[in-house]
């Protein structure tokens, strides 16, 4: 997936120096670990990376490498934007929302015990800190963007305390942004309104399992985990990836399909002032969701990745 991205970024022709490390199980041979330091080391000194899909080994006592990747370079906001122009679902049009993603915390911050036989306890840490940084980026993103209204997600009539806190630091934040609308929701009902009227959401500000949940419910929205980008902002640090995870089961097969990575490839552009860039992606993006011609399988479509990449890249040098 990583290398169609750079085939299609050297399509563009924007210059970049790859600088290349690896992470999960192909590095635990060589490094003993799926995260080595150097992979954090090398993303802070450059301050932008491109992560490709990782598989955690299951069972095998390592932690998963996305949760020790954010946490390790503290990439507190996860942005996933749900856009039915890059879907291919005929059953919504007019989707349009972005959902942030409070990332270092909640019940991922992996504090579990066995407190009693039969009995398992797992905590879900909410802080304050977090809870305004999120609000903060979600605002300031909203305001930066022509955004008209962002809504809390939370479950505070039953969490009071940690909820609670969540949804105490989003009013705060909502205040000192009189020119933005701010609502307030309950997870199980915006899970319900995401499938009845997607489109009367614009923002959504979650904590970190809530919003896991939402962005995956929003990618069934528009098509699939396949089509939906993501990212991960700290402060002077970015990392760009798709929404979905890895698919060891069909690795090496040329049958991925790699447009959730280029999609987010095209915002990394964006975020390095790269606009041209980024918006002949998108649209090479969406005339080849919209000819239905070249999918991949998981898109009900029989072209291999290499394929689509070779065909995306044709629709780019079209635009010029």
């Amino acid at each position: 997936m990583i290398d169609s991205a750079k085939r299609v970024l050297h399509s563009c022709e924007v210059n970049i120096d790859w600088v290349e490390v690896e992470a999960g199980k192909g590095a635990i041979k060589e490094f003993g670990t799926p995260l080595p330091e150097h992979v954090l080391e090398a993303i802070r000194d450059i301050g932008i990376a491109l992560k490709g899909p990782i598989t955690t080994p299951i069972g095998k006592g390592f932690s998963s490498v996305n949760v020790a990747l954010r946490k390790g370079l503290n990439l507190y906001a996860n942005v996933r934007p749900i856009n039915s122009r890059f879907g291919i679902s005929d059953k919504f049009s007019g989707v349009d929302m972005v959902i942030f993603r409070e990332n270092t915390e909640d019940v991922y911050s992996g504090l579990e015990q066995d407190i009693a036989p039969g009995v398992a306890q797992c905590l879900k840490i909410i802080t304050k800190e977090a809870s305004d940084r999120i609000a903060e980026f979600a605002f300031e993103f909203a305001r930066n963007n022509g955004r008209k209204k962002v809504h809390a997600v939370h479950k505070a009539n039953i969490m009071k305390k940690s909820d609670g806190m969540f949804l105490r630091s989003c009013q705060d934040v909502a205040s000192r942004y009189p020119e933005i609308e701010y609502g307030e929701i309950i997870v199980d009902n915006c899970a319900m309104q995401m499938v009845i009227r997607p489109q009367q959401f614009d923002v959504l500000v979650l904590t970190n399992l809530y919003g896991d949940i939402s962005s995956d419910l929003g990618a069934g929205l528009v098509g699939g985990l396949g089509l939906v980008p993501g990212a991960n902002y700290g402060v002077n640090l970015a990392v760009f990836e798709a929404a979905h995870g890895s698919a060891p089961d069909i690795a090496g097969k040329n049958m991925a399909n790699p447009l959730a990575v280029i999609l987010s490839s095209a915002n990394m552009m964006r975020y390095l002032g790269e606009g041209k860039a980024a918006e002949n992606i998108e649209s090479a993006v969406i005339e080849m969701l919209a000819d239905r011609k070249m999918l991949t399988p998981d898109l009900g479509g029989k072209a291999t990745t290499s394929e689509l990449t070779q065909a995306l890249i044709g629709n780019i040098e079209m635009l010029g």
